[in-house]
């Protein structure tokens, strides 16, 4: 098993139809990877196993490097970056109230709906930016 998976080409003549493989499943395990060490910090933090700092190093290292995947299968950085970060701030929240009984207001869950959504448009207008129709791209 190698360490970096190469391209797959787009537009070269010998893979003609031939696609990059979706970017979407490494970031949603980024997402994971990240959530999961944000929250080992809280056990880090209160005195817990030495053994959740491995869940936080193990963690995030694996998120970045699953974002470098994610940006050679071709997502915009500014897009891959803000649904990596606006994902991952609502479900460490959430997870947090959950999981700590930390307080999470009516205005803080609009406030991560506004970034959710925020982060959604910019992805639809890198898209249309870049001409795209579809998934006949």
């Amino acid at each position: 098993m190698s360490s970096a998976e190469p391209p797959v080409p787009v537009d070269d003549a010998a893979g003609a139809g031939a696609r990059r493989p979706s970017a979407w499943p490494p970031l949603l395990l980024a997402i994971v990877l990240e959530v999961s060490a944000t929250l080992s910090l809280r056990a880090v933090s209160t005195g817990g196993s030495w053994w959740w700092l491995c869940v936080v190093v193990i963690g995030y290292g694996g998120s970045f490097w699953l974002l470098g995947v994610v940006l050679t299968r071709g997502m915009p950085v500014g897009v891959a970056y803000g649904i990596w970060s606006a994902i991952g701030v609502a479900l460490t929240a959430l997870a947090a109230a959950a999981l700590f009984a930390e307080a999470l207001s009516p205005l803080s869950l609009a406030g991560l709906g506004v970034i959710i959504a925020g982060v959604l448009l910019a992805e639809l207008g890198t898209r249309h930016g870049r001409g795209e129709q579809g998934s006949a791209g």
